[in-house]
């Protein structure tokens, strides 16, 4: 079983698209408006930007996390919460053997609070 899509609410589709844009570095791979749809590409899983989907948390792996979070904090980018350790992986059970798992959390464009994980 593999997990196809995730949804988030996107009350202003154009707004949304480009904070997404910017914080995955891709442009989206589909847009459907109306019915107000926009997909992006995440290895393989579908993240759906919708009007009528429910708020949600998602967690996304932002490589570099500890560098580009000022860079997105000075384009405006609301955080919430500054990177931190959350965990050591002793083994490869939840991540990469050996690494420690960084998290901040930010909020998107539409409100959404959105978990940036990266491994040190």
């Amino acid at each position: 079983m593999n997990l196809v899509q995730v949804a988030l609410r996107a009350e202003d589709l154009d707004r949304a698209t480009d904070f997404w844009t910017h914080l995955l570095g891709a442009g989206p791979t589909g847009r459907f408006d109306p019915p107000g749809l926009v997909f992006f590409d995440l290895d393989g899983v579908r993240l759906l930007l919708e009007r009528g989907a429910p708020a949600s948390l998602l967690y996304v792996h932002l490589p570099g996390l500890r560098a580009r979070l000022p860079e997105l904090a000075a384009d405006g980018v609301v955080v919430e919460s500054e990177p931190h350790v959350i965990f050591h992986h002793d083994d490869a059970a939840l991540g990469p053997a050996g690494k420690d798992e960084w998290q901040a959390f930010v909020r998107d464009s539409e409100g959404n609070l959105v978990g940036l994980v990266d491994f040190a």
